[in-house]
C-alpha cells in the first residue's frame, strides 16, 4: 500500500481464500473466498491490528481509494487514515467482504454466496447455499486474521451490522479482543427489527423475476431488489434528511396535485439512487443477508471487553432505548462501557455520514 497527501491512502483488494469451511449450522462449503484490505503496517509483534466490520449493504472499502482516479474514497475515510481518530500512523486496520457480500456484481468485491459457483456442479449454488450467520461472518474473519499471524485484535470496530459482528467478536472470542467500538448497533437481537427485517426483503420474493431463487442464467428479479433498496434506504434515514427536498415536484410540467403520474423531488431521488445501485447486487444473496441479520443475538451480558458504544438518538433501525439497554447489560458485567451521541440528518446513517463526530472519543478509547 502507498499513501499520497493528495490522494489520501491508496489500497489494495486482495482475496483470501479457504478450500473448506463449515458454517455454524454444520453445513460444509469449499472454495470459500472473500475480498479484503488493509491499511497501515503490522508491527513486529503483530499487536496493533484492528478489524473494520461493515454494515449491511457496504462492501470491505473502508477507507482510501483503490486508485487516484476514484472520486469516492471508502466509507469511514473519515476516521481512517493517517492523523485520523484510526490512525494508520499506530495501527493495522483492515476489512474484509462479508460471506453473502450483497454486492455480488460489483468488480471489487469477492464472496462466496448463492451466486457463486459450486465447485462440485459448475453452477451457482441458488437457494441449496446454506443459511449463514453473524457468527459465520466472524469465524472467516477470525481464519483470515489468524493467516497473517495476528493472535489478538487491539480493536473490533464497525457500524450496524458491523456492531453486530463487534458484538459476535466479543462474546464467540474474548480472548481475542482487547476492546469493541460497535456504532449504530446494539446487541442482543430485537423480534422487530426481525420483522423489518423481513419488509425489506420483500420485494424481492415478489419480484416474478424471482422465480424461488432459481433465476441465474435467465433475467434476474432487480426491479424487486431496487424496492428492497428503496425500503431500507428509507429506513435508514430520518424525516430531518427528507425535510430538505420539501414537497417540491419531480417535474413542474408534471405536478403531483394535478396528476397521479406527477412525482415528487423526494420520491425521484431514492427511485434513482435506487435504481443506479440495483444491478449491482444480487436479489437471493439479500435475502442471505437478511437473514444473517434477523439470526443476530450476542448476549452483552457475556461482554467482558471494554466497549464504547456511538449512537444517532434519531435512529430508526437501533432505536436509542436499544443502544442503552446494551450498554447496561455491559455494565452490568463490571465492564467499562461508554456510550457518544452523534447528530446530523440522518439518523441511522449518521453513524456513517457524520461518525467523524466522534472521532476524539474513538481515538481516546482505543490508546487507553
Amino acid at each position: 500500500m502507498t499513501a499520497s497527501a493528495e490522494q489520501g491512502m491508496i489500497v489494495e483488494k486482495k482475496v483470501f481464500e479457504l478450500e473448506h469451511f463449515t458454517t455454524v449450522s454444520g453445513r460444509p462449503l469449499k472454495a470459500v473466498r472473500i475480498g479484503w484490505e488493509s491499511y497501515g503496517q503490522l508491527n513486529a509483534d503483530r499487536s496493533n491490528a484492528i478489524l473494520v466490520t461493515h454494515f449491511f449493504s457496504a462492501t470491505s472499502h473502508a477507507a482510501g481509494r483503490y486508485s487516484p482516479a476514484d472520486t469516492v474514497p471508502g466509507y469511514w475515510d473519515a476516521i481512517i487514515g493517517p492523523g485520523k481518530a484510526i490512525d494508520t500512523d499506530r495501527y493495522f486496520v483492515l476489512s474484509s467482504d462479508t460471506l453473502v457480500n450483497i454486492n455480488v456484481h460489483d468488480p471489487m468485491v469477492t464472496t462466496t454466496g448463492p451466486a457463486s459457483l459450486n465447485p462440485d456442479t459448475g453452477e451457482p449454488h441458488g437457494m441449496s447455499f446454506p443459511v449463514v450467520s453473524i457468527r459465520d461472518f466472524v469465524n472467516v474473519q477470525k481464519l483470515l486474521v489468524e493467516s497473517l499471524g495476528i493472535q489478538k485484535l487491539r480493536a473490533v470496530i464497525g457500524p450496524s451490522m458491523g456492531a453486530l459482528q463487534a458484538y459476535e467478536w466479543a462474546t464467540a472470542y474474548p480472548d481475542m479482543v482487547e476492546r469493541i467500538v460497535p456504532v449504530i448497533g446494539a446487541a442482543g437481537g430485537d423480534p422487530f427489527l426481525i420483522a423489518w427485517l423481513d419488509i425489506w426483503a420483500q420485494p424481492i420474493r415478489l419480484d416474478p423475476n424471482w422465480r424461488n431463487g432459481d433465476y441465474y442464467g435467465r433475467e434476474a428479479p432487480v426491479e424487486g431488489v431496487r424496492l428492497a433498496l428503496k425500503t431500507i434506504m428509507l429506513h435508514a434515514n430520518q424525516a430531518e434528511w427528507a425535510s430538505g427536498f420539501g414537497k417540491a415536484p419531480a417535474e413542474l410540467r408534471n405536478d403531483p396535485a394535478e396528476t397521479l403520474s406527477g412525482r415528487f423531488m423526494i420520491e425521484q431521488f431514492i427511485d434513482q439512487a435506487c435504481a443506479a445501485r440495483a444491478p449491482l447486487v444480487d436479489g437471493n444473496t439479500l435475502l442471505y443477508m437478511v437473514r444473517a441479520n434477523q439470526l443476530a443475538g450476542a448476549d452483552p451480558a457475556r461482554i467482558r471487553a471494554p466497549t464504547l458504544i456511538v449512537h444517532s438518538p434519531t435512529d430508526l433501525v437501533f432505536p436509542q432505548p436499544w443502544i442503552e439497554r446494551t450498554a447496561a447489560a455491559i455494565a452490568a458485567n463490571g465492564v467499562p462501557v461508554k456510550t457518544v451521541a452523534i447528530g446530523g440528518p440522518n439518523g441511522h446513517l449518521n453513524g456513517v455520514l457524520h461518525v467523524a463526530q466522534a472521532g476524539p472519543a474513538i481515538s481516546a478509547f482505543l490508546g487507553s
